[in-house]
């Protein structure tokens, strides 16, 4: 694996979709907002470093791969970052038709500006969703995608979260009940993930890698039901919003839209 060009970070700025924005990790000291994996992540980096880091969150839920392109990429590359995390392409390619290699290439095209730019960049992986009904079709492009991502790591130096082969996030009890968006624990065993990715130290190591323990079945009745309110919650509202042409992040801002210094520990 590519490894960064730095040992600590003085701007990190991430950039994506709901992922990076962090549903569903509720944050205690904002109502109604979401800390996530990128806010850990950056709390992880100035607890390492020896100096002030500054943090900017661009992300906003809903987006597809040409709009962070076109929307995040150049006020971040303005901000003139050091780290820079671009997660994105998981809300194109769960729909149908979604060409990966296309999307590969447009994500390339932005990696290639960061790193001339001086600034380290971290990529991720989907997650392998061969045990989710219908999000499993799109295996196959997701996938190729994922190769993808490795290449264009492996061409510019770039930094990948492997998230397809991390066993521990296929448990459900990780995934909020839309199946899409992680639970404060998913968000905070990938944070630790990415700081290892990074190299970033982090104090009080924990079991992050190992899988909760085993849960007890679910019976046939209450599994039936439990597919038939997701299709009913999310599914259903989803196709509806994309017959309609509108997304969950219309009208919504950055949470993070500059750069801000971090508190220190």
């Amino acid at each position: 694996m590519p490894a960064p060009s730095h040992t600590s970070w003085r701007r990190y700025v991430a950039l994506g979709d709901s992922f990076t924005e962090g549903l569903s990790d509720a944050d205690p000291d904002r109502p109604g907002e979401y800390r996530g994996w990128a806010d850990r992540l950056a709390g992880h980096l100035s607890a390492a470093a020896p100096h002030d880091v500054e943090y900017a969150n661009l992300a906003i839920r809903g987006r597809l791969l040409p709009q962070v392109l076109a929307e995040q990429v150049p006020v971040a590359r303005a901000a003139r970052p050091d780290l820079v995390s671009l997660v994105a392409g998981g809300n194109d390619l769960l729909r149908p038709g979604a060409d990966p290699d296309r999307l590969a290439a447009a994500l390339e095209e932005a990696v290639a500006g960061f790193r001339a730019d001086g600034a380290d960049v971290l990529l991720a992986t989907g997650v392998d969703p061969r045990l989710t009904p219908i999000i499993r079709r799109t295996r196959g492009r997701v996938a190729v995608f994922n190769a993808s991502l490795w290449s264009i790591a492996a061409r510019h130096g770039a930094v990948v979260l492997d998230q397809w082969g991390a066993d521990w996030l296929l448990d459900w009890r990780l995934w909020d009940s839309d199946r899409i968006h992680l639970t404060a624990e998913g968000h905070r065993r990938t944070a630790r993930a990415a700081a290892e990715a990074l190299g970033v130290p982090v104090t009080g190591d924990d079991d992050w890698r190992t899988p909760l323990p085993p849960a007890p079945p679910r019976a046939l009745r209450a599994a039936l039901a439990e597919e038939a309110a997701w299709v009913r919650g999310f599914v259903a509202p989803w196709i509806a919003r994309r017959v309609r042409g509108r997304s969950s992040g219309d009208g919504r801002a950055p949470k993070r839209p500059v750069p801000l210094a971090l508190p220190r520990a």
